[in-house]
């Protein structure tokens, strides 16, 4: 069985290695094309990419895949595998490969189609988070399953450290999937539509912290946009990313510093405080709150605001 494996970011690296570790013949990586990347736009390729040519595979960085069809004809594959990839497949792309394309998603679809995942399985406090291989079609998300696996989402999880996590899983998932395809055991469940919820790629405004809602609430927005694109707020008119937090105890004007020493910054919410452990000022690195309460960046009586005044 010949192998095309298309993805991009961090994320989608750990199911190809274990692909590789698991015998499977990969053929070809296909990837987005290398960006701009720092102050000095340095041109950088994705982190599959950079893997990939590591193990030394051929890879194909297509601005748009639907305009290479007769290239990924001429690989000979007979599948591909997506992971986190980032482009819409044509039919025709699809109709390349005679076993079809396969495709690990970080959720138990069908809730959370779409492009933010992990994200919104932290933002929405979800108990349990997953992978879902599953075959797909030309709509978005709502292909027939494979496979299914789910993993708890933890009060500690951020975004960053549940895709870890969710990475390693999607290995072992498609790994057990395309054994079963090839051994000719696979089947099918279709997706009760009527289940479904839609996640849309983060926006910058949906990052803005309001310490108005519950001490929980501002807390999972935190955790679900680390390490990137990272929550934020306004103080004393400079934006602040937040890192990690968690709710406490304590009380105040929303949005007010009630208490800040070595042990974190608390911020007041609308039922309780949210404790902050790491943090970026603007310009600066990000620091524990013990070393942003030293620089005298913050102080009880100061005020984080959703807006910059």
């Amino acid at each position: 069985m010949k192998i095309v494996y298309a993805g991009a970011p961090e994320f989608s690296v750990a199911p190809l290695k274990k692909l590789l570790e698991e015998g499977f013949c990969v053929a070809a990586v296909v990837t987005q094309p290398d960006k701009p990347v720092g102050r000095k736009a340095v041109m950088t390729p994705t982190p599959l990419s950079a893997f990939a040519r590591g193990a030394g595979i051929p890879v194909y960085a297509f601005p748009k895949i639907r305009e290479h069809v007769s290239e990924l004809r001429s690989l000979g594959a007979d599948l591909m595998v997506t992971c986190a990839y980032g482009q819409i497949l044509t039919q025709e792309v699809l109709d390349a490969f005679p076993m079809g394309v396969y495709n690990i998603h970080a959720s138990l679809l069908p809730r959370w189609r779409g492009a933010s995942p992990v994200q919104h399985a932290v933002l929405s406090g979800d108990p349990v988070t997953g992978v879902t291989v599953m075959k797909t079609d030309a709509g978005l998300d709502t292909g027939d399953m494979l496979l299914r696996r789910e993993i708890p989402v933890l009060p500690e999880d951020t975004a960053g450290s549940l895709s870890e996590k969710l990475s390693a899983l999607g290995g072992e998932c498609i790994a057990e999937a395309l054994r079963a395809l090839q051994e000719g055991r696979a089947s099918f469940e279709k997706q009760d539509g009527s289940l479904s919820t839609l996640c849309k790629k983060i926006r910058k405004e949906d990052c803005a912290v309001d310490f108005s809602e519950s001490a929980a609430t501002v807390c999972r927005l935190i955790r679900a946009m680390a390490p990137a694109p990272l929550a934020y707020a306004y103080l004393n008119g400079k934006l602040v990313n937040f890192y990690f937090a968690e709710p406490a105890e304590g009380c105040g004007r929303a949005g007010e510093v009630v208490r800040a020493d070595k042990t974190g910054i608390y911020v007041a919410a609308a039922d309780g405080t949210v404790r902050v452990t790491e943090l970026q000022a603007e310009g600066g690195k990000k620091m524990r709150a013990a070393d942003f309460v030293n620089g005298r960046k913050a102080a009880v009586g100061d005020v984080f605001a959703k807006e910059r005044t």
